[in-house]
């Protein structure tokens, strides 16, 4: 028997499809000579500062900085214990007589590795461990990855690498997160979240609202000129001195407007040229995410993340966390088969064309994952979020395959014929000639055609117009532009997203967080009230700001600082760093950098947002008051350690379209009940429900209950 273990129920599911296994048991599927078994990510946490010691259940400023001599792990806690049940099929399953080989089918990434061999590793299995190398979960993939396996010990580096920044996020947030707690917030809210990724993310944000208060606008001038052909045609020209078409006096242009009645004007410069129109490149996550976000309205990257990882569960899709806009060279023969099967029946699908094109296909710039494309597997019903995605997927790939799109620009410079009048009136036009791969999403362009005129011809001056204008500042940061700016860690403003230097820069892990990560790290600054959304903007937060201005770790913020760290991961991967240089280096910056906290003056970070603190009631648990916090109604006991809680973003009322509100928690903790109004039914029915908030036999966690009295009646 040959035992495979993977990251999800649903990934060892389509296992188990390919190998034709029907026999589902408790916790695995079990035939044709494999047993296949499942964790829930990851089933191991590290232990928390109190695990190592006690004490440190109370944050002291003097405990502080705390780095373990050796890192623990500990099963993951959940309110069903789902991890340790799961734990204990593993190790059941390792320890049969009859299995002869473990094999990994975790993510191809370092998460993945580290999920798989912590659980592995942590059971003692004396049998010899393979790892399978996935892109994607069809029948023929898996039966290929089954037959391509390697040694997991040929996957070390990889799992340091995860160690890595495992290890270096625990130390850098425990510390700085307990000790900037400590030092700026007196009690007066939640802990101050400190993250090696959060900081510089949030600082973006910053820099962006920074420099639009500071913008101050300026007026500027323009003028435009009609010019009549012999033949009765009129084009627009826009003044220009020195390439430059604004001016900032207005009196300047007047002149020169006044100047141009009647006079003639002659044909200086005419130029045609015609220019072929690439598609974008294929999808990588942070692109995808981009995308999404910018052109549907509600989405998040989070959203956009959590979709493709639907669509690439259910067999529809490559692996979606990939940093990579191009193939794999090998990967020719089956692209040319998923195209196949996707262009039948597309009115254009004559124009749909298969070649092995270095644009697409090109070994160099492909970093573990290849790009995001549709697999073969063409799903026969899609929900709307997942048909926005896949749809999207589908047509960039099909674009690689179609035409080039080409256009006609032409430019003319037409100069008026006057001693005062030292410029040139410049006119563009532009028209698209073909299509191309531009028909798959119906992409339209805004043709400006110009007459047609001889070079040297003469025309005349038929009107002008002079108006005035205000430089505007640049626009806040959404998710689209904030994950390029991550992605690149900056560099490469203002350039195309598709240019070889910036694509370069992301090949060599020189970033902010992973495709992987980013996501999450903008939700957890919302979380943590850092920034917040208006429209689709992001903005920070009073708290936000307060943070950047004052929190005296000035490296954290520091998109260069955060980008080596990223790229000395990346290096450890490619066994181009050690491990424990990369520890050794974050266990002396944290040392540093508690340090400078603790030197600094105490100061409240978020007067400005501090609530009243008003007693809701008694806790369940410890008996200490309940009082509303920036993300919750939760215990005033919670630095001693008491867990009892109610989130305002509350999953279960959040189903049922309901926030907790402070009348109702009172009610709750008084009664142990609460009658809540107007919830709403998966069918979008309303109706009503008695509440309970109870907590779990087996540990400090709470569940609710629901209740219909006889005098309740649903809707």
């Amino acid at each position: 028997m040959k035992l495979i273990l993977t990251e999800k129920p649903s990934v060892a599911k389509n296992i188990a499809d390919a190998l034709h296994i029907k026999t589902k048991k408790e916790g695995y599927f079990e035939g044709n000579g494999y047993i296949i078994t499942w964790a829930y990510g990851h089933l191991f946490e590290l232990y928390d500062a109190k695990d190592y010691d006690p004490k440190m259940k109370t944050w002291r400023m003097e405990y502080f900085p705390f780095i373990p001599s050796n890192f623990q792990y500990k099963i993951k806690t959940d309110p069903k214990n789902s991890a340790k049940k799961q734990l204990q099929i593993i190790k059941n399953l390792m320890n049969r007589p009859d299995v002869e080989m473990i094999i990994s089918a975790c993510d191809y990434d370092r998460e993945g590795q580290l999920i798989g061999d912590t659980i592995i590793y942590r059971m003692n299995p004396n049998k010899p461990v393979y790892c399978m190398l996935q892109n994607e979960w069809t029948q023929e993939e898996v039966l290929k990855g089954l037959q391509n396996m390697i040694p997991n010990t040929d996957m070390r580096p990889l799992l340091d690498a995860g160690i890595c920044r495992q290890w270096a996020d625990w130390v850098i947030g425990i510390n700085l997160t307990s000790v900037a707690t400590l030092k700026y917030q007196k009690g007066s809210g939640s802990p101050l979240n400190i993250g090696r990724v959060l900081l510089p993310t949030l600082k973006i944000i910053y820099d962006r609202d920074k420099e639009i208060e500071q913008f101050v606008p300026e007026d500027y001038y323009k003028l435009e000129a009609i010019f009549q052909t012999k033949d009765g045609e009129t084009y627009k020209g826009t003044y220009q001195e020195n390439g430059e078409d604004k001016f900032k006096t207005k009196a300047q242009l007047e002149s020169i407007r006044q100047a141009l009645t009647g006079r003639p004007a002659r044909v200086i410069e005419k130029k045609v040229e015609r220019k072929k129109e690439y598609p974008p490149y294929l999808f990588n996550l942070t692109n995808l995410q981009g995308y999404i976000t910018g052109k549907y309205k509600g989405w998040t990257s989070d959203k956009v993340l959590k979709v493709a990882q639907s669509l690439y569960e259910k067999k529809y899709i490559t692996y979606p966390r990939t940093a990579s806009v191009v193939l794999e060279e090998s990967l020719a023969e089956k692209a040319k088969r998923v195209l196949e099967i996707l262009k039948k029946g597309l009115p254009y699908e004559n124009e749909i064309v298969f070649s092995k094109k270095k644009r697409v296909f090109d070994n160099s710039k492909v970093e573990s994952h290849s790009a995001i494309i549709p697999t073969y597997v063409k799903p026969a019903s899609l929900t709307k979020d997942e048909a926005i995605v896949y749809e999207a997927i589908k047509n960039r790939f099909i674009m690689q395959f179609m035409p080039l799109a080409e256009h006609e620009e032409t430019k003319i410079a037409t100069k008026v014929e006057h001693d005062e009048i030292a410029g040139i009136f410049i006119s563009r036009g532009r028209v698209q000639l073909v299509e191309g791969w531009r028909k798959v999403e119906n992409i339209a362009t805004k043709d400006a055609i110009l007459p047609h005129v001889e070079l040297h011809g003469q025309v005349a001056v038929a009107g002008a117009e002079l108006t005035s204008h205000t430089t505007k500042p640049p626009k806040h940061h959404t998710e689209k532009t904030l994950l390029k700016v991550m992605e690149t860690c900056g560099k490469g403003k203002g350039q195309d997203e598709d240019s070889d230097e910036i694509m370069a820069g992301i090949l060599s892990g020189f970033s902010i967080g992973t495709p992987a990560t980013r996501a999450e790290t903008i939700k957890k600054l919302k979380t943590a009230g850092y920034i917040t959304s208006k429209n689709k903007y992001l903005i920070c937060t009073e708290l936000g700001r307060r943070l950047v201005e004052t929190f005296p770790v000035k490296e954290l913020f520091d998109l260069d600082f955060t980008g080596r760290l990223e790229k000395t991961l990346a290096d450890i991967e490619k066994q181009k760093f050690r491990r424990d240089q990369f520890l050794q280096f974050i266990f002396e910056f944290t040392k540093k950098a508690v340090h400078t906290i603790q030197q600094e003056k105490d100061i409240i970070l978020n007067e400005a947002q501090k609530k009243s603190h008003e007693p809701l009631g008694k806790c369940p648990l410890c008996g200490h008051d309940v009082i509303e916090g920036q993300r919750g109604f939760g215990c005033s006991n919670w630095k001693n350690g008491c867990k009892f809680v109610i989130w305002k973003n509350d999953k279960f009322l959040a189903a049922m379209k309901k926030k907790p509100t402070k009348t109702m928690v009172k009610k709750l903790l008084k009664d142990g009940k609460v009658l809540v109004k107007g919830l709403t039914s998966k069918k979008g029915n309303k109706f009503d429900a008695l509440l309970r908030y109870e907590k779990q036999p087996d540990g400090d966690y709470f569940s609710w209950k629901m209740e219909f009295p006889d005098e309740i009646k649903q809707k």
